[in-house]
């Protein structure tokens, strides 16, 4: 099961689990954005960890562009901890996406990540150089492997104004 984009939709994350199954009994690869937007992140988020922690081997996540501080300060993550608990929870939550991998491959010949290639991305050596834990940069190999969108009107490399 390659699950993305769940956005603090708790609801919609369990719905994903009744019909997929629960792990260890079926495996799931997370692509990233489990919070901001929705209004239950930590709770989507705390389960998702709970299930890597408890199934390493079954359950497996991938960091989205909207697992950085600067992101989940604007579109709603920090205001979530902030009402209902303290920035503090923020901020740790933020810990641990700074250590999130950027992508992956499945049965080494899918290759995963929640935004796209890199012009930067010449071998997966590339990817396992990468530092971590680390902030997402404004350019460059870990931006685009969050934030990279396809053009079908363009051709090779070009600018993103996201």
């Amino acid at each position: 099961n390659v699950v993305g984009d769940t956005h603090g939709q708790f609801h919609d994350v369990l719905r994903l689990f009744d019909a997929g199954g629960l792990p260890p009994d079926s495996n799931y690869f997370m692509l990233g954005d489990y919070v901001d937007r929705g209004k239950q992140s930590i709770e989507v988020i705390s389960l998702l960890f709970a299930y890597k922690v408890q199934y390493p081997d079954n359950f497996f996540m991938l960091r989205g562009n909207h697992e950085c501080a600067s992101i989940s300060r604007i579109y709603g993550f920090y205001d979530e901890c902030k009402r209902r608990y303290n920035i503090k929870l923020w901020k740790t939550f933020c810990d641990a996406f700074n250590c999130l991998p950027p992508a992956a491959l499945i049965d080494d010949r899918i290759f995963c990540m929640h935004g796209g290639p890199s012009s930067e991305l010449n071998s997966f050596e590339n990817i396992r150089n990468l530092a971590r834990p680390t902030d997402v940069p404004d350019s460059g190999l870990l931006c685009d492997l969050l934030w990279a969108d396809p053009d079908s009107w363009g051709q090779g490399w070009c600018f993103n104004d996201r």
